[in-house]
């Protein structure tokens, strides 16, 4: 029986239990443990990594723990500070005008500069869920110490711009660090969701800049591929992972004109086969089905042969460029293009692209 992966939590419920530890120190004392709630009403306790006060400011950390998500800001320390609110500073967003309750961006956390994100241009990258847990985790501080408000909190993330740096928040306009993220406050492992959001947003920052052609990619790899070759900007580019059809139908909703499509030569195989999900965990491509793809494509018989005792797509790539056979392959990317657009209703450019990112077939 496979292990079953352990969930974490968002860098914003480690933001918000930051915040309620530091306002509670600022009015009080430093505590071990808080409790917050979250937006499903649950309740999560946090052990602090630090808590400490001086100079009439006090400050809290939280070790974020993303279960066995491989999330580039596991083990990373989320940093609050709570001091007395002398009115909104440059840079600060209200959470509560009423009770002059503000929020700051720190060192290590993001700057948003291009529109289209959750949060508007020049405020701090925290979204709209993890600032409403910070504002719920204060709130329940102040209520316990019996104060009206009248607090700032400044997030922060001393590792924050070297982690920012293996994202892609400087394609989305986020600078200085990384985004307080998360809608639930849960991360669950390789979540569909994480992708699916990444890529919407991706679409959407685009969109706002006038973008009107998206460049859909497998990954790194493939992405170099087809920078190589088109003049588009940055925010042209939405990495998709697996999950074509989900891009396909989301490029047509955002209204682009056209799509590119970068893929190695496995997920155009996928493609062709209608296969709308490319990832091995929702099947892998059998070597047999692959041949009889082939097949349909009108390969002749003693080509068909020649595939006898494949064991991979890429053993099938490997064959037909050693017979010399491009049109073959060319007709598995028109196959992949065709779903495409099928799928989309957008005009579909496809680019196969090699393990080196060079982009060896262009339909």
């Amino acid at each position: 029986m496979a292990k079953r992966l352990r969930s974490g939590y968002t860098t914003g419920a480690c933001a918000a239990a930051a915040a309620k530890a530091a306002t509670l120190a600022l009015l009080g004392d430093c505590a071990k443990t808080v409790e917050i709630p979250f937006p499903d009403t649950s309740r999560v306790a946090f052990g602090l990594c630090r808590c400490l006060k001086d100079n009439g400011a006090a400050l809290a950390s939280v070790v974020k723990d993303a279960g066995d998500d491989p999330d580039v800001t596991n083990g990373a320390e989320i940093v609050a500070q709570a001091r007395k609110n002398s009115g909104a500073r440059e840079g600060a967003v209200f959470l509560d005008k009423a009770k002059n309750i503000t929020l700051r961006a720190g060192v290590g956390v993001g700057t948003v500069t291009k529109p289209g994100l959750a949060v508007a241009v020049g405020e701090p990258a925290i979204n709209p869920v993890p600032r409403r847990m910070i504002l719920a985790a204060v709130s329940e501080a102040l209520a316990a110490c019996g104060a009206a408000g009248n607090i700032e909190i400044t997030i922060s993330v001393p590792a924050g711009e070297e982690l920012a740096a293996k994202t892609l928040n400087h394609r989305l306009g986020i600078v200085g660090g990384l985004s307080i993220l998360g809608t639930t406050g849960i991360v669950r492992p390789v979540s569909a969701e994480a992708w699916t959001a990444t890529i919407a947003t991706s679409m959407n920052v685009a969109r706002e800049l006038g973008i009107d052609e998206i460049v859909l990619s497998t990954g790194r790899t493939s992405e170099r591929g087809a920078q190589a070759v088109l003049a588009l900007p940055e925010e042209a580019y939405a990495m998709m992972g697996d999950y074509l059809e989900f891009s396909l139908l989301a490029a047509a909703r955002h209204g682009f004109k056209r799509i590119h499509l970068a893929a190695m030569w496995a997920k155009v195989m996928k493609g062709g086969m209608a296969i709308p999900q490319t990832h091995v965990r929702h099947g892998a491509l059998e070597a047999e089905e692959a041949v009889a793809f082939l097949r349909t494509l009108g390969v002749e018989e003693a080509v068909i042969e020649k595939m006898a005792g494949v064991n991979t797509a890429r053993e099938i790539y490997e064959r037909l460029s050693g017979m010399g056979r491009p049109d073959v392959i060319e007709a598995v990317c028109r196959a992949a293009k065709g779903y495409a657009e099928k799928t989309s209703g957008l005009p579909v450019s496809l680019y196969l692209v090699d393990g080196h990112g060079k982009v060896v077939a262009h339909v």
